[in-house]
Formats: structure tokens, C-alpha cells, sequence
């Protein structure tokens, strides 16, 4: 198994355009690190560097302690799959399974061995003599695992590689990814853009945003301990509910508000509503089967309450709520979060 370190890393395109900016950041052996942010965060543009696709500017990628900026792709000895696949269509799946070995100059016999090792581990081994054009998405990105893990690299990277496949294949694939890497214990880099995708994942997650790192930890961290109000808007479906703290006090005479806090953050599943309260007014309700979404207004303010059974409550009704106040996030001026 092998680390990543990125020391200081930049990346520019001119002296004021800045993709990334000082960005630090290690990789643990065998950790599966999922960077996620919105487009144009920067994160593609990170992973490209370590693959050696895109150049440094500034800082050091080290690769079990190695530098490998002036390193070229091919002698980095990482094993990459794309969002668009790049698989060579005039080629089969076993022709393509057996590239990345012919280009080592590896013996036939052992690359047949190979290659049929990795269609059995991918479930490819059916559709060995078939030609892409003729799998469906979920095949060819199985196709795009296999070689990538044929050639046994030391790290995996991957660039949103589930993003054009439809929602079914997506929730498939990632258990098999994950699955995969498990079996593997290969150090794993992976981008995307979608927060399931990173919440469900990653061991660790890196949020970024104007290409810098935001926050870093596990889901759980990201999740119920948001170090800023970027990272409690960014992970969370539905969105984390924000309040203005001075009006969040008219409403909510029991908690206690830091004089700090510019704003309070509560995840729609720890409000609770109430009929027939002063508060505000139930806009909507979205039944979405094993759960309820109940949208309510406040003075022209959107905001969602998440409850698992139906309320009473009736759509135009006015409305009250409850909220524990160990549920409550607060942030100063500048985003930060205040609590202990």
C-alpha cells in the first residue's frame, strides 16, 4: 500500500488566475479520500496533478515519500478511470483489458492468465470478445476498472466515473467500487461533484471550494460537525436550514444564542413542527414514501422540516416548532462555527 502527499501545492494559469492555492493534503495506506466540491472547485484539477496530467506550478506530490512532479503519466505507476471510459472502441474487452501489459512488454501466457483474473473479479468474463460499442454503461465502466486494476498500480484515481451513468447504475456501482477497493486495499483518490457519491464512499472526505480545502473528515465529521457554513449548506439533502441569529431569538426564547453568532444552522431533521403555533406558515408537503418533507415559510424564508410520519398539520396552516438545542449549529460573521 502507498501514501500521497501534496506539499503547498498551486496551480495557475497566469500570475493572478489561481486553480489551486497552497493545497495540503495526505493520503493514508489503503484509505479510499473522496474530494468533492462544486464545479470549478478545483478538484479534477488536483487529481490531474497527482496523475501527472496537468503540471505543478508550486509545492511538491509525493508518492511514498517520492517527489514525482517531473515524472511523465506512464512512470507513476497510478492506475486511472475516467468519467468517459477511454476505452479503445476497435478493440475487445479482453484486447482492452490487455493493453496496459502489452505495453509493459509482459509475456502472453501471463497476460492471458491476467486478464482473465481481472474479467472474473470485474464480471466481465462473458463479454471478453465483445467490442464497447456493443456493452451497456455499467459495462464499459467495468472495463475501465479492470484496467486499470490489471496492471496492479500503486494508487487509484478516479474523475467522476459514475457521472453518465442513470441512478440505478450509479447506487451499483459504487457498492462495487467500494467493494472492489476493499478487496484491494489500494490507496484510492476519487472526484466528484455529488455528495451521495462522497458521503456513501469515502473514508475520509476533502470539501473544496476556489480551490482550496474547505474542511477535511470522515462523513460523520462533514456531516453533523461543519466547521464552516459552506460545508453545512454544501453536504446535506435536503439543505441545512439557515436563520439570521437575531430572529432566530424571537422564536426560540429557551436557547441560548452565542453573541457572536451571526447565523443558526439546523438539518431539517431536527425540526419538529407544531399546529396551530405564531411562527410560520406550511407551504408544501413532499410524501416521498418513508419520509415527509414539510416546507414552511417564516417571514418570506424558505425553510424544511424532514419527519419519518405524517403530520397533521395541513398545507396554509400556521405553524410552530420545537428544536433541541444540542441540534443547533452557530456561526460568527465570517462563517465559522462557534460551538464547542
Amino acid at each position: 500500500m502507498s501514501t500521497i502527499n501534496l506539499n503547498n501545492i498551486s496551480k495557475s494559469y497566469d500570475e493572478d488566475d489561481y486553480a489551486i492555492k497552497d493545497l495540503t493534503l495526505s493520503v493514508e495506506e489503503g484509505e479510499f479520500l473522496v474530494l468533492v466540491g462544486p464545479s470549478g472547485c478545483g478538484k479534477s484539477t488536483t487529481l490531474r496533478m497527482i496523475a501527472g496530467l496537468e503540471t505543478v506550478t508550486s509545492g511538491k506530490i509525493l508518492l511514498d515519500n517520492k517527489e514525482i512532479n517531473d515524472l511523465p503519466p506512464g512512470k507513476r505507476d497510478i492506475g486511472m478511470v475516467f468519467q468517459n471510459y477511454a476505452l479503445y472502441p476497435h478493440m475487445t474487452v479482453r484486447e482492452n483489458l490487455a493493453f496496459p501489459l502489452k505495453i509493459k512488454k509482459m509475456d502472453k501466457k501471463l497476460i492471458s492468465i491476467r486478464v482473465d483474473e481481472i474479467s472474473e473479479l470485474v464480471e466481465l468474463g462473458d463479454l471478453l470478445e465483445r467490442y464497447p460499442k456493443q456493452l451497456s454503461g455499467g459495462q464499459r465502466q467495468r472495463v475501465a476498472l479492470g484496467r486499470a486494476i490489471v496492471r496492479e498500480p500503486k494508487v487509484f484515481l478516479f474523475d467522476e466515473p459514475l457521472s453518465n451513468l442513470d441512478a440505478k447504475l450509479r447506487t451499483q456501482m459504487r457498492n462495487e467500487i467500494i467493494s472492489l477497493q476493499r478487496k484491494l486495499k489500494v490507496t484510492s483518490v476519487y472526484v466528484t461533484h455529488d455528495q451521495t457519491e462522497a458521503m456513501t464512499m469515502g473514508d475520509r472526505i476533502v470539501l473544496m471550494n476556489h480551490g482550496k480545502i474547505m474542511q477535511i473528515g470522515t462523513p460523520d465529521e462533514i456531516y453533523y460537525i461543519p466547521q464552516n457554513l459552506f460545508t453545512a449548506e454544501f453536504i446535506g439533502s435536503p439543505k441545512i436550514n439557515i436563520f439570521d441569529s437575531k430572529n432566530f431569538k424571537t422564536f426560540s426564547n429557551e436557547m441560548v444564542i452565542n453573541p457572536k453568532s451571526k447565523n443558526v444552522a439546523v438539518r431539517p431533521d431536527y425540526i419538529r413542527l407544531k399546529k396551530d403555533g405564531e411562527i410560520g406558515k406550511l407551504e408544501n408537503i413532499e410524501n416521498l414514501g418513508h419520509e415527509y418533507l414539510y416546507h414552511f415559510s417564516i417571514d418570506g424564508n424558505s425553510y424544511i422540516s424532514r419527519e419519518n410520519t405524517k403530520n397533521e398539520i395541513e398545507i396554509g396552516q400556521s405553524i410552530g416548532f420545537s428544536i433541541e438545542p444540542d441540534n443547533v449549529l452557530q456561526y460568527d460573521e465570517n462563517g465559522l462555527l462557534l460551538n464547542d
